[in-house]
């Protein structure tokens, strides 16, 4: 039998928490400042590895802060979902194709909307 503190979250879910706090707060946070916006019951040393892992993968920038670093997002909310879809497209090699299907399945809000972005003229 399982407890509460076996269950594993989501992949993922602790990168968007920890992402949610750094935008929220506006302004570069250790490691422990973010464990405690997050008010989980984390560990430091957890946290501290997913900011390395966000670092590694170039989604926050840290600077030297004591002994340790501060951490502070490179792009806002939408700038990393835009990212996140460039790097998804580059993984497959049939790009046309993969576009093709992308906007077949787009609501006809959104099928307008990026209509207005392809479209020349005044904006």
């Amino acid at each position: 039998m399982t407890d509460a503190r076996d269950e594993r979250r989501p992949a993922g879910e602790l990168e968007a928490s920890v992402m949610a706090a750094l935008w929220a707060a506006g302004a570069p946070q250790t490691p422990g400042q973010v464990q405690l916006s997050l008010g989980a019951g984390l560990a430091r040393t957890t946290v501290t590895t997913i900011l390395t892992r966000l670092h590694d993968k170039g989604v926050v920038a840290r600077q030297r802060q004591g002994r340790g670093y501060a951490y502070v997002p490179v792009q806002d909310a939408q700038g990393l979902t835009a990212r996140r879809m460039h790097s998804e497209l580059d993984r497959d090699s049939d790009r046309e194709t993969v576009l093709a299907r992308f906007v077949a399945q787009l609501s006809p809000d959104d099928e307008r909307i990026l209509r207005d972005l392809l479209e020349p003229g005044d904006r």
